[in-house]
Order: structure tokens, then sequence, then C-alpha cells
């Protein structure tokens, strides 16, 4: 990397970072407004807590362990820059400002820890969640970054390519979230009750302010301004495009008509996709990447009901799908053009990246499971990690904080499993219209 500044570099990833940073209170609008109304502070809280709880771990520790010099092997970084240590002003990075690089890596580190919160809403203990967001952090997330975006990163080493973040956000975030789903369990009337989004209109101003902040995290992850910044951020705007008609083919089509939560959802999918992709791909694959992700996701979100978890907010059918299809794409669609060197199977390739791809997918996928189930158990011998039936039935806000979002809101739901039939769910994710 660099050592010399790079004013236009340096201005361009500030405002990147401001843009990334964004995404987490866009996460927690586009994740209150698909839970139910007795739901929502909490879900928000989730997002919003992860900024400071993130932030501190990463200063002290996070930061260090995922880009500080390699330990060896190119497992984990060392602590050499335990607390910053180490790091002042005029210190250099990559052509910008250390304590620049380390603020744009800590916003993708709260985001990725805010996604993991979408499969268990409803029902987990705030407190349980605060304490599992720090952990999660060094053992998950800086351990992966390390892997692929670190110094002599072992995957990055072996050729696994990950631009913005297929790995170290999505499929890190879609395997955890599973692990705590079946930490969790199912929600009270999963499978019984219909549970739709309470508020359409939050679901489209978050997706929105996702959209608009994925362009910080994908053009910024160029870390320079130049032609290829310019191919990831059109990526990003093509892959969100395709990935929402994507979608809605596949409504009109199975459902018979296509409704505004699968739009969002469906631009959601698309810019998960083309995160890992969106500097390895032309603009043609952009559109392949995005239309393939919109289609597939619409199906993946159904998988909690054959399988029997219940993920509440579709984070393993939108990032942990939508990110094994980003980052499996690379391994057929990559260009020279794009990436200075690999190709994909579709561009002369052969099969070389495609396995190398394979691989990151795998062995990213069990490292966040493993350790996020492991966590998730530990948590909930110590201290519990779900409320009690009764909490869940009056209404998670009120149980935990003492509050409403709606002066006139239900004040419960009594699902039929806990209190005969009750009033029907509000609220939901999108897998369950279609149970």
């Amino acid at each position: 990397m660099s050592s010399t500044l790079d004013p236009a570099t340096t201005a361009w990833l500030l405002a990147s970072t401001a843009l990334v940073l964004l995404m987490t209170p866009g996460l927690a609008v586009f994740y209150g407004g698909m839970v139910r109304s007795t739901g929502v502070l909490n879900m928000l809280m989730m997002s919003f807590i992860s900024i400071p709880l993130v932030t501190v771990t990463w200063l002290l520790f996070g930061y260090t362990l995922a880009f500080g010099p390699d330990a060896g092997g190119g497992v984990i970084g060392t602590l050499a820059h335990t607390a910053m240590s180490g790091i002042s002003p005029s210190t250099v990075r990559g052509g910008v400002p250390e304590l620049l690089y380390a603020t744009f890596e800590l916003t993708f580190a709260i985001l990725t820890a805010a996604l993991v919160s979408g499969a268990i809403a409803d029902r987990a203990k705030f407190s349980a969640w605060m304490v599992f967001v720090p952990l999660w952090t060094l053992l998950v997330f800086a351990p992966v970054a390390h892997w692929v975006w670190g110094p002599h990163g072992w995957l990055a080493s072996f050729g696994t390519l990950d631009f913005a973040g297929g790995l170290v956000v999505e499929i890190a975030s879609g395997a955890s979230a599973l692990a705590l789903a079946l930490v969790l369990g199912p929600r009270i009337g999963f499978k019984v009750d219909a549970m739709r989004p309470h508020n359409l209109p939050f679901v489209l101003l978050g997706a929105g302010l996702l959209w608009f902040g994925w362009f910080g995290f994908n053009a910024g992850s160029a870390f320079r301004v130049d032609g290829i910044a310019a191919a990831a951020f059109l990526n990003t705007l093509v892959a969100g495009c395709l990935g929402m008609l994507g979608w809605l083919v596949v409504e009109r089509i199975r459902d018979g008509r296509p409704t505004t939560f699968g739009a969002a959802s469906g631009a959601v999918a698309g810019l998960v996709a083309i995160t890992p992709s969106c500097g390895s791909v032309t603009t043609l694959g952009g559109v392949i990447v995005g239309l393939v992700a919109g289609v597939v996701c619409s199906f993946a979100v159904g998988w909690k009901f054959r399988a029997g978890y219940d993920d509440s907010l579709d984070v393993v059918g939108v990032h942990f799908a939508g990110g094994i299809v980003g980052t499996l794409l690379i391994g057929l669609l990559a260009s020279r053009v794009m990436t200075g060197g690999p190709r994909g199977l579709f561009y002369g390739g052969g099969l070389t990246q495609l396995g190398k791809q394979a691989l990151g997918v795998v062995v990213v996928a069990a490292w966040a499971f493993v350790i996020s189930y492991a966590l998730g158990k530990i948590i909930d011998r110590v201290m519990g990690f779900r409320i009690s039936k009764e909490e869940e039935a009056g209404g998670i806000d009120f149980a935990l904080h003492a509050e409403t979002a709606y002066a006139e809101g239900v004040h419960g739901h009594a699902p039929r499993g806990l209190f005969g039939h009750g009033q029907q769910g509000q609220h939901g994710q999108h897998g369950d219209r279609d149970h």
C-alpha cells in the first residue's frame, strides 16, 4: 500500500465512510419496518447499539487483529496497534491517513454486526445482544477480515477475491444469523400466525438509505479515485436495479402480483451480491449478478419454512444466499479488465478462480457459524439469550425498554401458540407470505 498521502482518495474515503455509517441507521429503519408494531423500538435499538459497542471494541482490539501486522500464517493480526497505539494523524496507509482507513473499516464492522440482529427479532434479550456483539466482532469479524483483506491474509494470498465484503460482511453475517436463530429457536406463532411488516414505508425508506450508503461501501473499497471506483459505483446501481426487477418478476409469476416489499427486498439482494464482485465484473457482469441474486433470493427466503429455523427478517435468505451468489459468480464473470489478472470461467480463466471463491465461501461460513453458535450457547447458558414467553406475548418494546413506538399501538399480540387464538401477528418477513 502507498505510504504517500493522496488528497483525492482521502476526500472520497471521508465521504464514503460517512455513507457507510449511514447504512446502519438505514438498516435499523429497514428492519424496524419489517417487525410488528410491538417490537419496532427494540429492532431499531439493536442496530443503533451496535455503533458504540463495535466502535469501542474496534479501537481497542478489533482493528489491530484485523489489519495489524500478520502474526503468522495469515490467520490473525498482532496486538501492535492495541488501542490504536502507534497510529498518529501523520500515519499513512493506502494513500490515506491510517486513522481514516481504520474508521472506514470500522463502519463495515458495525453494519455487519447489526445485520445479524435481523435473525433474532422479537425474542432476544437486549443485555445478551450487548454481550454478544463485542465478542462476535473480535472472534468472527476481525479474523475473517484479516484472512480476506489483511496484510498477507491467507485467503487473499490464496487468490480468493472479495472487493467490498461478500465474504467478510454478507456470508459472515448470514452464517452467524443462522447460528443464533437456531440457538434462540422460533418465535411464538412461527408457521402459525401471519407475520407481516407493520410499516412498509419504513421498509422502503430503509432500503433507499441502504442503497445510498452502498455507493460508499463498494466504490469506497477501491481505495483510489479511478476507473475501477467508477465501475464499482455503476455496478452498485445496476445490480440493485436488476435485483429488484428479478424479484418482482418472480413475484408476478409465482404470486400473481408484484409487491413493494418485494421491490425493497430485491434491490437489497442485488446490492448484497454485487458487494464482493463490483470490482471484478464488467457492467454486463453486474447486470447478471443482480438479476441472478434477485431471482435466487426470492426463493431462498422460503428455506426457513422447509428447514424449520426462524430467521425473522431473512438475513439467511438475502444476505447469506446473496453473498454466496455474488462471491461464486466472480469465478464465472471476473474480467481481467477489472481485476488486472484473474479471470472467470466465461472469460477464459477456467475453473481455478471458481474453486478459490468456493473455498472462501465454505471456510468463512463454517467459521462464522461455529463461533457464533458457540457464543450464543455460552451466553444463553450464563445469562439467558431469550426473553420469556410472557414478555414476547406482551411485546418486546414494553418488556425491555418500557416504551412503545405508537401511542395508540397494540400492547401485545397473544400468538395462538401461547394464549389461544388471540390477535393474528402483524409483522413478518419475505418468506412468511409464501407460507
